[in-house]
């Protein structure tokens, strides 16, 4: 499933219906080895009133979320000691946990501290310690923060559960009135704000390599256009105002620069603004559609669907350049690239041939390997964590768009919870500064 309000350039891929040659490369479709057992024992707290958040269940979420650890259950922890003796560890080891994490939370001058420790249950020796402060409503900031810790100890990979997620929500209100809402919220969903309402359609939200912006296309003028929002104001400035088609913005790695889609010379193609000097430089130049711009690590390639081979497929060329290599050949669908931290996996929306289901998968760019990673099948919009664990994307269950979160080993799939109506075109931010 495509959304339409996605922009007429972006329809316009589907209608192509030659075929295209195939390398035989790999379909993996499941995802792999067991996660690590983690036991994030309930917080102490001594401070009488029952506080608004969970602190361990929001740490062991966490954990979960990432594919590679796997929380103890809640119910098999009761009554466990956890930590001291030789008998403590032997406890632990029967549960089967090889980490174990530990917190108290104590009052301390209007605020709250809190301390934790994860331990190594196999060596029965603590690797970590940490402290965290601030209050009863940043309890959920004060989590995310301790899982970053101490994901980053216990794997090498740098926490992503304390940045954010961009979404926009449509509620029908009745006859033609429909609103379209902007939102932010943490990456699982949880503390959802508006940043913007309008009765047109809002598409493509995308943070700047800061978190502070937000480039967006807006309807407002009943044409498509391109704006970019500050988020600590709410001041905007709009950025383009070409005819025809204005779509799908991507900020360089450096935020100085906005690649996106116009078709004021005919076709879509893509082309890089200076937000500076606004001066415009065109990327591509081919009869083909060419849409979905993505940013390389370098700031000097530019990943973009186009279907230049008949079908939808994945593309990258350097801006200066007039040399596209195509990256994709499995299916016979393949759009909206997204890379992973490492650069090493190529994130896409996926359909093999002979199917006409959309799903999201991933592509190893040094292998070609490609492996499904959902199943669903009405799969739009994939967005990558800034750590390369995780994905957000947007499908349908029970008639309503909805977003999911998946791991990219494959091992965790689960809906987040949303605001009422349609939800879309999720985005997530990079680390937030």
């Amino acid at each position: 499933m495509i959304n339409p309000l996605r922009g007429l350039f972006v329809l316009l891929l589907f209608v192509f219906g030659s075929a295209v040659a195939q390398e035989k490369n790999i379909v993996v479709t499941s995802g792999a080895d067991r996660a690590i057992p983690i036991a994030v024992v309930p917080f102490g707290w001594q401070g009488g009133s029952v506080l608004p958040e969970d602190m361990a269940g929001i740490i062991g979420n966490d954990m979960r979320n990432s594919g590679i650890f796997e929380p103890i259950p809640k119910q098999n922890m009761i009554s466990l000691p956890t930590r001291g003796s030789e008998i403590i560890f032997r406890d632990w080891k029967a549960l089967g946990a090889q980490y174990v994490m530990v917190g108290n939370i104590e009052p301390s001058a209007g605020k709250l501290q809190i301390r934790y420790e994860v331990f190594n249950v196999t060596t029965e020796q603590q690797v970590m310690t940490g402290t965290v402060g601030g209050g009863q409503d940043q309890l959920r900031d004060m989590a995310h923060y301790a899982s970053d810790q101490a994901f980053e100890k216990l794997t090498g990979i740098k926490g992503a559960f304390s940045t954010r997620l961009l979404y926009v929500t449509v509620e029908r209100l009745g006859g033609a009135n429909t609103r379209y809402t902007l939102q932010r919220s943490d990456y699982d969903g949880a503390r959802a704000v508006t940043l913007l309402q309008s009765r047109e359609p809002i598409l493509s939200p995308r943070y700047s390599p800061d978190s502070g912006r937000i480039a967006y296309v807006s309807f407002e003028q009943k044409r498509p256009r391109i704006f970019m929002q500050h988020i600590d104001t709410g001041r905007r400035e709009q950025i383009t105002n070409f005819e025809g088609l204005n779509g799908a913005p991507a900020f360089s790695p450096d935020g100085n620069r906005l690649a996106f889609v116009l078709s004021k010379d005919g076709n879509p193609e893509i082309y890089v603004m200076d937000l500076g000097s606004r001066q415009l430089q065109r990327l591509t130049n081919h009869y083909a559609i060419d849409t979905e711009p993505f940013w390389g690590a370098d700031g000097q390639t530019i990943y973009f669907t186009s279907d230049r081979a008949g079908k939808p497929q994945i593309y990258k060329q350097r801006v200066g350049s007039n040399n596209a290599e195509r990256v994709t050949f499995v299916g016979n669908y393949n759009a909206n690239p997204k890379l992973s931290a490492d650069e090493k996996t190529l994130v896409m929306i996926h359909r093999q041939d002979g199917y006409t289901n959309f799903k999201v998968a991933a592509q190893d760019l040094q292998r070609g390997n490609l492996r499904l990673l959902t199943d669903t099948s009405l799969d739009e919009s994939p967005t990558v964590a800034p750590n390369g664990t995780m994905l957000i994307y947007a499908t349908r269950q029970q008639g309503r768009g909805v977003l999911m979160l998946v791991s990219i080993n494959g091992r965790v799939r689960l809906p987040l919870p949303t605001a009422q109506g349609e939800v879309r075109e999720p985005s997530w931010s990079p680390y937030l500064n």
